[in-house]
């Protein structure tokens, strides 16, 4: 059931409304994996904005669901820190791995310090530089793809993409480059899902990380600079005397901005175009609609589900009294869906008149650097994508994706595609 079906669902019958308003906790991983958790977001917009939780998997938290109410926080870094020490940027403060120092969990002036030294990878320049490649590879793994076969799409498309523009960013050993993508996915997988047995085991999978790129830096430390990830940090006065754990949380922090976002919208975008025959149709009569569509694919997906921040005092937050310390979720995925920002917000409407106006990326000093890049990749691969297979309907999801189980990544682990000649 896509967000659309459930938006629409009557109240009588939307379980979201059949428990005490108290109760809801929309962290519970297991809405994410069944795409069940739209009505609950729903429910607490209308009902209760800016909601307490007193218990879940993560301890209490605030959910904040409206675009107004995150724009608030968004804006307001000095009272909603995002610093590691206090519990950083997601609602998982029990994973040490994601509580490494790192630029996105640090406070004004270390957070802009740190960000620019690695901001040149997206600058204009380097982002033609990036192009062409982008664009050889993209078409690459297409024409590589099966006719008339089921296949994976999140395997065969999205993580082979992400994880090559990965080794580019980082100039990374290409036949070790899938270590980056299990790098990122152990990151953030929670204990017991697979990937992770033990907090402990993930900190093993850390250290391994960290010896592999403290390899790399001593090498690119000692040689000329180079326009990738490593050099960059390695040769800017602001980041070279980093300790080894702001080095693997910046590391960290620059692989899973990289990876699991773009590689979520890539699938997210098909998803989405199935999901509503009618655009796919516009956007095959008019391929030029792919430059409004991409950001309407990365607010209809939107990949970070949330970000969190700590109270640094009492404060008062959509008429709600937040007291310091407390932890405060800013729910991209629900004020992606607001009714009083967006128009016909659950649905998924490629030629919109404002489709830059979402979340997904963040907004204010920690707004994602490297959005325009993401943006580059999904729109290579739709303008790559429509030179194949021009017809609506040609690139058909066989069946329901398969959904990663966090309130935090709201990704796919597999979705079958069949192409039709």
């Amino acid at each position: 059931m896509n967000a659309a079906d459930t938006a629409v669902t009557p109240q009588h019958k939307n379980p979201a409304y059949a428990i005490p308003l108290e109760d809801i906790d929309v962290s519970n991983p297991e809405l994410f994996r069944s795409n069940t958790m739209w009505g609950y977001f729903e429910r607490l917009r209308r009902e209760d904005p800016v909601h307490y939780c007193a218990k879940s998997l993560f301890g209490p938290y605030w959910s904040v669901t409206k675009y107004k109410d995150i724009m608030q926080v968004e804006t307001h870094p000095g009272i909603y820190s995002s610093d590691s020490r206090r519990g950083g940027v997601t609602i998982l403060d029990t994973n040490t791995a994601v509580q490494l120092p790192m630029f996105i969990q640090m406070d004004p002036p270390q957070h802009d310090e740190q960000r620019k030294a690695v901001s040149p990878i997206v600058a204009p320049e380097n982002l033609a530089r990036l192009e062409s490649i982008i664009r050889r590879r993209t078409g690459e793994a297409l024409d590589s793809l099966p006719v008339g076969q089921e296949f994976n799409w999140v395997e065969k498309v999205s993580i082979n993409l992400t994880t090559q523009m990965l080794a580019t960013l980082f100039d990374f050993p290409w036949d070790d480059r899938s270590k980056l993508t299990f790098w990122s996915d152990a990151t953030l997988a929670l204990p017991g899902e697979g990937l992770v047995e033990s907090e402990e085991h993930r900190m093993q999978i850390m250290g391994e990380c960290a010896a592999y790129m403290t390899r790399l830096w001593n090498e690119r430390v000692n040689a000329e600079p180079r326009p990738d990830l490593i050099s960059m940090m390695a040769h800017d006065e602001r980041t070279r005397n980093m300790s080894p754990e702001e080095y693997l949380g910046n590391v960290l922090l620059l692989i899973v901005g990289g990876n699991d976002t773009t590689r979520s919208s890539m699938s997210g975008g098909l998803l989405a175009l199935n999901e509503s025959p009618e655009q796919y149709k516009k956007l095959c009569a008019n391929p030029a609609l792919v430059a409004s569509m991409i950001p309407e694919i990365v607010r209809w997906q939107t990949p970070l589900s949330h970000m969190r921040r700590t109270a640094t005092e009492d404060t008062v937050l959509g008429g709600k009294n937040i007291r310091k310390g407390d932890k405060v979720v800013m729910w991209y995925v629900s004020g992606n869906r607001d009714e009083e920002a967006i128009e016909n917000p659950n649905d998924f409407i490629i030629d919109r008149a404002r489709p830059r106006q979402h979340l997904s990326f963040g907004f204010g000093i920690h707004r994602c650097v490297g959005n325009r890049l993401a943006e580059m990749q999904l729109r290579i691969l739709w303008e790559e994508i429509l030179q194949r297979w021009p017809k609506p309907g040609q690139l058909k999801v066989i069946g329901e994706p398969v959904r990663v189980p966090s309130p935090f990544i709201k990704g796919y682990e597999s979705m079958r595609v069949r192409i039709d000649a």
